[in-house]
């Protein structure tokens, strides 16, 4: 099920067209210096600030990656594909805060997000995760803009006029309510356009996923409300649906990537089944992968693993982020640092907590290096 064009997924890096233009030129120069340089996230949000300058067709007819129907969409909407540039920046933290005691913690190797894709080749629980995390951070920066007013295209949810009830009572449908609705749609648009041009197992796979994440969103969609009357008696009330924070949307994905289910196709190639019969069937919330993950324990570019030596481990945890699992059994060093942090707080009236600088020292563990025959079997 491993995909081989791994180029597919370098949306950002390695520009190489000869350009006529000098201005262009310059840009094309411009972007690959700060793409070897910075985060991916960085990387693509300063492709699509370009826009305005040179315009949404010369920058979305130079992406590389893009099918026909999302540089349509990239040229058509600029202000939207900005948003989904600023965007990407809260997934990837997101993702990496989720993964940051594990083995494989959604970073890349050398700020080079090649690696990064390989991972996405593999169709591992892994990249079930990034297309979850990822689809569901596009629905929820094009839904925060859309509130925002920073988009052309929507603004808040016209459906949430008028009085409706809950459980406490009639209120009044106020503010701005979270346009969720176009943002699921513009994402499901954008992002599928590429799995829909070609009918293999791994495009239903990135499809089902994208949907886990488009629909998590939705999912934790929350009522506002202002009270009004004397004294705040909350005679009256104003209420509009606002998105949670991103962190709920990336709580419930990790719980589904721990659950992720293993899949074959179908006979008639239009779905899926459980790969191992004594489990349940997968429904429309769970992950789907095909393959086993690496262990990531070794550093290997062409599985996308960084490997874990270096990386700073729990000598007393049991669990992923425990020395023994994070070190796969290669042991530790132990270095100890001097750190500064608050103590002998006191309140001061008022109202204020005053405390004092204490150095003090702690241990660090980090994971032993392989040894080097082990690393030079892996790359």
């Amino acid at each position: 099920m491993t995909r081989q064009n791994p180029s597919s997924h370098r949306a950002t890096r390695g520009f190489t067209r000869a350009h006529t233009s000098s201005r262009l030129g310059y840009f094309w120069h411009t972007i690959n210096h700060i793409c070897a340089s910075h985060e991916l996230y960085e990387c693509v949000l300063c492709i699509f600030r370009y826009i305005g300058a040179l315009g949404a067709r010369v920058i979305c007819d130079n992406i590389p990656g893009l099918v026909n129907k999302q540089r349509q969409l990239c040229q058509r909407h600029p202000d939207i594909m900005q948003a989904i540039g600023e965007g990407t920046k809260e997934w990837i933290r997101e993702c990496q805060h989720q993964f940051r005691h594990h083995r494989w913690n959604c970073s890349t190797l050398d700020r080079d997000h090649t690696v990064f894709g390989r991972v996405l080749l593999r169709s591992s629980r892994e990249a079930a995760f990034v297309y979850a995390i990822s689809s569901a951070g596009v629905v929820y920066a094009l839904t925060r803009a859309c509130s925002q007013g920073e988009l052309k295209t929507c603004n808040c949810d016209p459906h949430k006029r008028g009085r409706a009830s809950d459980e406490r009572g009639e209120f009044d449908w106020g503010g701005c309510s979270d346009n969720i609705n176009y943002g699921i749609k513009f994402a499901k648009a954008f992002i599928d356009a590429k799995e829909r041009t070609v009918r293999d197992a791994r495009a239903l796979m990135n499809l089902h996923n994208n949907r886990c994440g488009r629909t998590a969103v939705k999912r934790f969609m929350k009522l506002e409300c202002k009270c009004h009357g004397v004294s705040g008696s909350c005679t009256l009330r104003t209420c509009w649906m606002a998105m949670s924070d991103f962190r709920k949307t990336g709580d419930y994905l990790r719980k589904k990537y721990n659950g992720a289910i293993e899949v074959t196709m179908n006979q008639d190639g239009t779905g899926f089944a459980v790969a191992n019969k004594a489990f349940r069937k997968a429904t429309k919330n769970d992950l789907v992968y095909f393959e086993n993950s690496p262990d990531y324990c070794l550093q290997d570019k062409s599985a996308g693993s960084l490997g874990t030596a270096g990386r700073v481990c729990n000598k007393t945890s049991r669990g992923t982020d425990g020395c023994e699992v994070m070190c796969c059994g290669r042991g530790y060093d132990t270095t100890r640092v001097k750190q500064i942090t608050k103590c002998e707080c006191k309140f001061k009236w008022c109202c204020a907590v005053e405390c004092k600088d204490c150095e003090e020292a702690v241990d660090i563990h980090t994971c032993k290096a392989p040894k080097r025959a082990e690393w030079l079997d892996q790359t």
